[in-house]
């Protein structure tokens, strides 16, 4: 009895981010979603100090090889180590998809407060969501690229530039349901007491929306932020499958997808290992999503 006795003062005390923790450790999906996304993390970003091989290095000797000790997941038809180029382009597609996912959530967020909060631009806004959700997006996306390609790859070299058009094209295209989430979080939050409270005392409407707006829609925020990162790298390994991508020596998964196709045949693993390191990333990623939707939704948790 003294022990409950001495825990309930902490039970009593405990934070909304210590509940939201608990709710999301006891999510079994979840937990396994953030070891397999870690590992994957952890594998292309430290892989390389122990893979030491160039992934652009040509070895024609050993083209089409199977796994070997020196070549654990094969070569491609250049002799070029698979492991290399998988570890490489996963580093590549992740930057792709935490960089489109970060501007994404800037612009959905920042439509979705404005047009919660302030009415007279609400119309705008929202007319403005749905004429993007009804834009075929991968036709849009391929226009884009195949006009502002070449312009960019002069400007800034054809890496950079490619990055740049590619962060920039699924970016501008996967803030709308963001968007929509948020405003309708602020149409419910900008009713609440403390925001009532916080006008009523003379408080500037921008410092209303930054200190007790924003803060109440970190929620749907999170959970946006999760599935655009997976959104993200769907988009750009389908843009590259299509062959309208990163070049060919700049490999990303959806490249080296694209560049196996033709040897699936011959060579069919050099399909099967991007491919599961797309699975696996966006699986994962979908995976701790949920666990942060569950844990973040007060009605799911019990409390």
């Amino acid at each position: 009895m003294a022990e409950i006795g001495h825990d309930a003062p902490l039970l009593e005390h405990r934070s909304l981010w210590m509940d939201v923790w608990l709710a999301f450790r006891n999510h079994t999906g979840a937990l396994v979603g953030v070891g397999v996304f870690a590992f994957i993390v952890l594998a292309v970003f430290l892989g390389p100090l122990l893979h030491t091989v160039d992934p652009h290095y040509l070895d024609i000797g050993a083209r089409n090889a199977g796994a070997s000790w020196e070549h654990p997941l094969g070569t491609d038809n250049l002799g070029r180590d698979m492991l290399a180029q998988v570890l490489a382009g996963g580093r590549i597609s992740l930057a792709v998809g935490f960089t489109a996912m970060v501007l994404a959530l800037v612009l959905g967020t920042a439509i979705g407060v404005l047009a919660g909060y302030f009415k007279r631009v609400d119309g705008l806004l929202m007319r403005t969501t749905d004429l993007f959700l009804a834009l075929p997006l991968l036709p849009l996306l391929l226009v884009i690229i195949m006009l502002f390609r070449d312009t960019l790859r002069t400007a800034f070299g054809p890496e950079t530039g490619i990055f740049l058009l590619i962060v920039f094209v699924i970016g501008i295209t996967s803030w709308m349901q963001t968007a929509r989430i948020v405003r309708g979080e602020v149409l419910a939050i900008k009713e609440r007491e403390f925001v009532t409270a916080a006008r009523s005392v003379g408080t500037r409407e921008r410092r209303i929306v930054v200190r007790h707006v924003l803060p109440n829609v970190l929620s749907p925020i999170m959970v946006s932020a999760t599935l655009g990162i997976a959104n993200a790298i769907i988009t750009e390994s389908a843009l590259s499958f299509l062959g309208l991508g990163f070049p060919p020596d700049f490999p990303t998964w959806g490249r080296l997808l694209f560049d196996g196709a033709n040897f699936i045949s011959i060579t069919p693993e050099r399909v099967i290992w991007p491919g599961l390191a797309i699975s696996l990333t966006v699986l994962s990623v979908n995976y701790i999503g949920d666990g942060l939707r569950d844990a973040l939704d007060p009605r799911l948790r019990g409390t």
